[in-house]
């Protein structure tokens, strides 16, 4: 039995027990096809209205202005601006397009797949550094309106990326598989990609002229005022070469990379005294239980540039985990190199440790283009993955309503996240109107 409370009319004040037998039955569901004014994916306007208003549309625009034939033609700028809201939306081709085409109301005139084709093609070798000045600019309208981070840090890291077809570049690579080993850069702070370059299968890990290109192409996306502040790079040890550090060097930015456990690394570990280590600590600042951090300051480190020191961290492996023959006294070792100053081992530990969220950002990225290669203060929502923001936010469906010459779109009440969206809405408005 289920039970109902309830206030009598005759007697507000008190209450009277209804019981009520739950029922399985649900309501027949009529399905009708002369609905109007519905609208799905509204949350996408929110990011066409973002573009516009950091200026990224007008940007792309002017970059592909040499390649436009005809100006009563759809606006290159408007067409790949609608092309990347379709690939934050899901989308993974350009038939995509059509979820924001047969919305005019919402997102306006949408290039048909043809011309959209067209204007992909069109980009050419010598426009991809005008297009990624525009990101570069846009990037800088957002930092300008308090969204620059406090700190920065550039995490480096290939991944494989698995190619079903003959696609151009392809090829084997070390795992057996077929496809492309690309190398990012993400902005740690904000979670954003800066830069890559897309490599073949078989591209090595540690190839320090790619390490160097991806640098070059992510220090350029870093709006000017970065550089008056302190910039900490870290890598794997597929970033431990001398001319990728070396470059580090020469540019005064500090690193932090994973550094493999050869023989010279193990001897000096084994050697390092008790007394030397320290508690290892978590992100949030607490004690890790079960591990510790040392300097190894007996390593010769003399063909690294001045100030690199060597530190190690030890922990006792989950319950379960196989042993290797580096495992001392139960213990599994990682030691990184950096040229960093700070004398609190434990805090420089659990930064490199960070590194570990870049998986988190090349896992999104493949969620949003990376993995077919197809042609944020935001509250509790500025750290959702792409998933949750595409189901509570974009995929939102709403109400278009006319009113004279104003277009209002009606958002669900009851929905959760409704708030959230709408606030999102009124922060852009607030950005143009002040842009």
């Amino acid at each position: 039995m289920g039970y109902w409370r309830y206030h009598t009319s005759q007697h507000p004040s008190k209450e009277s027990t209804l019981k009520v037998k739950p029922s399985s039955r649900r309501s027949k569901l009529v399905v009708a096809v002369d609905g109007a004014g519905v609208a799905n994916h509204v949350g996408n306007a929110a990011l066409v209205e973002l573009a516009d208003t950091l200026g990224l549309t007008r940007a792309l625009s002017k970059g592909m202005a040499p390649g436009r034939r005809r100006r009563s033609a759809h606006d290159p700028g408007a067409v790949l601006r609608d092309v990347i809201v379709t690939i934050a939306d899901g989308g993974d081709c350009l038939a995509d397009l059509g979820v924001l085409r047969e919305q005019p109301d919402l997102f306006g005139r949408v290039a048909s797949l043809p011309t959209a084709w067209r204007v992909i093609e069109a980009i050419k070798p010598e426009q991809l550094k005008i297009l990624r000045e525009a990101r570069r600019r846009a990037r800088e309208q957002a930092w300008a309106k308090q969204a620059a981070p406090e700190r920065i840090t550039l995490d480096f890291d290939a991944t494989l990326v698995t190619a079903h077809s003959e696609k151009e570049g392809a090829a084997g690579n070390f795992k057996g598989g077929f496809g492309f080993h690309p190398l990012v850069c993400y902005l740690d702070e904000s979670g954003e990609a800066l830069a890559g370059i897309l490599r073949p299968g078989n591209a090595g890990a540690n190839t320090a002229a790619d390490h160097v290109a991806v640098l070059e192409q992510a220090l350029a996306q870093l709006p000017e005022p970065a550089w008056g502040r302190d910039i900490l790079v870290r890598t794997d040890s597929g970033g431990a070469t001398h001319d990728f550090v070396n470059a580090l060097r020469e540019l005064e930015i500090h690193f932090s990379i994973g550094f493999d456990l050869t023989v010279p690394v193990r001897e000096a570990i084994l050697a390092t005294p008790e007394g030397a280590w320290v508690q290892a600590i978590t992100q949030a600042g607490e004690e890790r239980e079960g591990a510790a951090v040392c300097e190894l300051k007996n390593l010769d480190l003399g063909a690294w540039p001045p100030g690199t020191r060597a530190i190690c961290r030890r922990e006792r492996p989950h319950p379960g985990a196989q042993l290797t023959f580096t495992d001392h006294q139960g213990f599994r070792f990682q030691v990184f190199i950096t040229d960093q100053e700070d004398s609190d081992l434990a805090q420089l530990e659990a930064r490199h440790r960070a590194h570990a969220r870049v998986e988190d950002r090349i896992r999104c990225g493949k969620e949003t283009g990376l993995r077919n290669f197809p042609f944020r203060q935001d509250g509790e929502a500025r750290f959702w993955e792409p998933k949750k923001v595409r189901y509570r936010l974009l995929h939102v469906a709403g109400r278009v309503v006319h009113s004279g010459r104003r277009v209002i779109l009606r958002l669900q009440r009851s929905w959760r996240w409704t708030l959230l969206l709408a606030a999102s809405f009124r922060r852009l408005r607030a950005l143009s109107a002040t842009t």
